[in-house]
């Protein structure tokens, strides 16, 4: 598969129906959200962003179970709405399934931020990096990752411009954030390292 710095598998159930997202050059993107269950019960929300031209093929709808190949995209919201860094999987093929379902992440990229070591509340080890993974034409997506115990205590000694490879699953997670002195829930997204290759 081209592009294979980058690589997003998931399966799971449509939990909305598409919405029109932006116009790329000639084409017409929609987005939808993927539920993908963990083995815990907990569900990750996915954003899926596809081609009007495979959504109508597939002729998309709520509720089916879907599985989906492609890249984890980042885009800078400067609108100021919702969250500053929207992470969002950009399919390349996908087709209706029977599966279980799937999360799995690879991405080869350059670790662009100083790691950043800290303790959960319930006193774990868990350890933020940012990854530059490159696509073509030289744009770059900035993914969040989160590594947690022992992988995090070796992820705080990276630098600036390593080269990592890893493993994980993308996790959504939902926050309070204060908005004019109100309180809004947001959702984060970042990339739950299972294993990681220097």
């Amino acid at each position: 598969m081209e592009g294979m710095n980058n690589v997003v598998e998931l399966c799971g159930c449509i939990a909305d129906k598409p919405k029109f997202s932006h116009i790329g050059g000639s084409d017409n993107y929609f987005s939808f959200p993927l539920d993908i269950e963990r083995l815990s019960g907990f569900v990750d929300t996915i954003n899926i962003i596809i081609r009007q031209e495979m959504m109508d093929r597939l002729e998309i709808d709520d509720s089916r179970h879907l599985a989906v190949t492609g890249e984890l995209r980042s885009f800078n919201n400067k609108r100021g709405d919702g969250s500053r860094l929207v992470i969002s999987a950009f399919a390349k093929d996908i087709m209706f399934t029977d599966e279980d379902d799937k999360n799995s992440v690879s991405l080869t990229g350059a670790v662009c931020k100083k790691p950043n070591l800290r303790k959960t509340p319930m006193g774990r080890q868990i350890c933020d990096i940012m990854l530059a993974v490159n696509r073509r034409y030289g744009r770059s997506d900035y993914l969040p990752c989160i590594a947690w115990g022992r992988l995090a205590e070796s992820t705080a000694d990276l630098k600036i411009g390593d080269m990592i490879s890893l493993e994980g699953r993308i996790q959504s997670r939902k926050y309070i954030k204060t908005e004019s002195g109100l309180l809004t829930e947001r959702t984060a997204f970042e990339v739950s390292i299972v294993s990681l290759t220097p």
